[in-house]
């Protein structure tokens, strides 16, 4: 490729200007840069997760938690059950430490990238994100959307996710010192709405006369990643027992896979080893049948156990964990993560 960076950025910001995705927590090109807050929240959300999904709870937390000082006064509970559902529990866990860090400081986020690397839980790529988006900093921005835009526009031949510190290179020498939120956006919006993942829309491309891949004619071949290692499948049980039109939902570690996050009891499954099969009470249980959940890592398939009869034990003495009892009726509030509602729904299913 021997254009110019010049020509590349002026290409794409060119492009934005005219075909910028209208979303919820951006401001459209040429206006004020959106606050700080919506910004980083945004963006803690779009980890991993796609615009559709993320739009509705967006709307929900800052409709709640308007500013980053009311998140940071929320309990924890509100804020897990608020993200039941959007997956990598995660971020959840961070995002409030991180309010809270920010809400410490006077309710204001550094301005500067190497500032927000301070705080918890922002990693490169969300502090370069918000320094960029939020406060005009030039910061090379990089997420999956970027990825394949910048691997095709360069044919790197090197595989993910060894490539990725030649890919922040590369971004680094198409980034302007001016603009740099709005072309960092434009990337992301070139690479979802034109330099798809199949099929790209390579007439529709700015840059497409200074694309390598396309030259090479074969775009859809970047970025090339390295062979997926199998995924485990792990085997385990959860359990639901009921009482006077309530359930037994306990609280899971703070840290770790789901942490901090209501749930049925299990029998102990993990990324690295099935469940040990045992019920957690003695008593008469009914397999109600099984549902499946993908992890980063590994897939899970968990068979639901149903307590038979009325438990009429004191939950002090005789249940596990940390935990309380739920009304039935208002288990959609009660934050289930996905693999949990899932199972929860099993239980609640009308016979067949």
């Amino acid at each position: 490729m021997d254009a110019s960076r010049d020509t590349i950025f002026r290409k794409v910001l060119d492009w934005y200007d005219v075909h910028a995705r209208t979303l919820p927590w951006r401001a459209a090109p040429g206006m004020p840069a959106p606050d700080p807050y919506r910004v980083w929240l945004s963006e803690v959300m779009l980890q991993q997760t796609t615009v559709a999904a993320v739009k509705d709870y967006f709307a929900k937390f800052t409709g709640r938690w308007p500013t980053v000082s009311d998140l940071a006064a929320a309990s924890d509970e509100d804020v897990m059950a608020a993200w039941a559902g959007l997956g990598y529990y995660a971020r959840a866990r961070n995002l409030l430490a991180c309010a809270r860090e920010v809400a410490a400081r006077g309710g204001t986020f550094p301005d500067s990238e190497e500032g927000l690397r301070a705080l918890p839980g922002l990693g490169a790529y969300t502090a370069a994100a918000v320094a960029a988006i939020a406060f005009g900093r030039r910061a090379v921005v990089v997420d999956a959307n970027v990825e394949r835009v910048v691997t095709r526009l360069f044919a790197l031949e090197e595989a993910l996710p060894g490539s990725r510190p030649a890919i922040r290179a590369l971004t680094d020498t198409i980034t302007p010192e001016y603009r740099a939120g709005d072309f960092a956006q434009a990337l992301m919006d070139m690479g979802a709405t034109v330099c798809t993942t199949r099929a790209p829309r390579c007439l529709l491309c700015p840059i497409a006369a200074d694309c390598a891949a396309r030259a090479l004619g074969e775009p859809e071949r970047f970025p090339v990643k390295a062979p997926k290692k199998a995924r485990p499948t792990r085997k385990g049980r959860a359990f639901w027992i009921e009482r006077d039109e309530r359930v037994w939902l306990v609280r899971r570690a703070g840290k770790g896979l789901l942490g901090g996050m209501r749930a049925l009891p299990d029998d102990g499954w993990s990324a690295r080893a099935d469940g040990h099969g045992e019920p957690p009470v003695a008593g008469r249980w009914d397999s109600a049948g099984r549902v499946g959940h993908v992890f980063t890592h590994f897939a899970l398939e968990l068979g639901l156990s149903v307590h038979l009869g009325e438990f009429r034990g004191d939950p002090s003495v005789d249940l596990p964990g940390e935990g309380e009892w739920w009304p039935i009726d208002r288990l959609d509030e009660a934050g289930l993560p996905t693999l949990f509602a899932k199972a929860a729904a099993l239980a609640l299913a009308e016979p067949a």
